[in-house]
């Protein structure tokens, strides 16, 4: 191949093109719908299959890197942030998404979630909220509300669930966003913004588990008697913490829309900073160099 025709542009990506195996969710579970927002994103954003990379944990939402044909990885449970970090700092011509559940986002990997966000990795983070542990058949989440009923709480859950909102807010995260599965352009607004977002991104999404909780997030839709209430923000201030966590305590299913937005350096920009720095004093030498240098002072 010619250098001219080796630097011809790429076209778009199709929607064929981006799809890898068939979805192996349940029918009509919200992730396919997450799913089609994503490849709608990748389009909209002119990313080529070689520009993103998915990274997942275990449940059913962390499939994700199966049905999509780009790099992907597939991690152990609640621990796709620790490597998502990894690869953000180590590639940063990489856009790197992490896709995963309550359950791994917010109880088993809760801990990483903390430190991802307060370190403010540059990456986005979807969380698929259903409210369940699916996967393994029908137990209490964090998020489960108090009173419902499930295979390990038969007689009804009596703690008190996780407030996302809350627990992001709290975290230290410079993005975060919450739409739901049945409203599609609300989540590729989301989605795409949390993407130009330089730092740690996130997106709630009330994924509805048909299987095992039917029904859970349909005070959300409008079509069976509930309400999409947008956040307006004309009114609202991105940057204000306070009334963020004035509106993640709004009684559910809440407003829906950008909770909270700063534009802080993110981790990747403060690492290369420093890289920057000693290369000027070292002599320009090679990060790896860098690395070595200084264990060596250390010993």
């Amino acid at each position: 191949m010619s250098d001219s025709q080796s630097a011809q542009p790429e076209e778009k990506l199709t929607k064929k093109q981006l799809k890898a195996d068939h979805p192996t969710w349940c029918p009509a579970c919200g992730d396919f719908a997450v799913l089609a927002s994503f490849f709608n994103v990748i389009q909209k954003l002119e990313l080529t299959q070689t520009d993103f990379i998915c990274v997942a944990g275990i449940g059913c939402s962390s499939r994700f890197p199966y049905f999509v044909n780009s790099h992907g990885i597939h991690f152990i449970h609640g621990r796709a942030l620790p490597l998502a970090t990894g690869i953000s700092l180590s590639r940063p011509d990489q856009h790197v998404f992490v896709f995963g559940g309550d359950g791994d986002g917010f109880s088993i990997g809760g801990n990483h979630l903390n430190h991802a966000a307060r370190k403010n990795i540059n990456l986005t983070y979807v969380i698929m909220d259903n409210f369940v542990y699916g996967l393994t058949k029908n137990q209490t989440s964090p998020t489960t509300p108090v009173g419902r009923r499930s295979k390990t709480d038969p007689q009804g859950s009596v703690d008190r669930p996780i407030n996302p909102m809350m627990q992001l807010l709290g975290s230290g995260a410079t993005f975060i966003a919450r739409s739901h599965a049945t409203h599609v352009k609300h989540m590729n607004e989301m989605f795409e913004r949390a993407v130009k977002h330089n730092g740690f991104s996130v997106v709630e999404v009330l994924s509805e588990c048909t299987m095992f909780y039917p029904g859970a997030f349909d005070s959300a839709i409008p079509r069976k008697g509930g309400q999409f209430d947008l956040i307006d923000e004309e009114e609202h201030n991105l940057t204000s913490i306070n009334e963020a966590f004035e509106l993640a305590q709004l009684e559910f299913p809440g407003k829906f829309g950008v909770f909270y937005q700063d534009e802080l350096p993110s981790k990747n920009d403060l690492e290369d900073r420093w890289i920057n720095e000693m290369q000027d004093k070292q002599g320009d030498l090679a990060p790896q160099d860098l690395m070595r240098q200084n264990f060596a002072a250390m010993q």
